[in-house]
């Protein structure tokens, strides 16, 4: 039985680690795309803020690393 709450934790280790990874990556990512290509009018919902491409960036980060 302890060798299963010893894999477990493993593996719930390694899920949060793929998964920050996935937001982090997913956050830089939706930087970039604000800041070389964005929107310079301001009427882009998703790029006329920084915080609105970062968190969107994050959101798809964290959906593609979830298994």
């Amino acid at each position: 039985m302890n060798e299963d709450r010893i894999k477990e934790k493993i593996s719930w280790k390694k899920r949060t680690i793929r998964i920050a990874i996935g937001l982090v990556a997913g956050a830089a990512l939706g930087y970039a795309y604000y800041y070389f290509i964005g929107c310079n009018t301001g009427s882009c919902p998703i790029t006329s803020k920084p915080w609105n491409s970062v968190f969107y960036g994050m959101l798809l980060g964290g959906i593609w690393t979830i298994k």
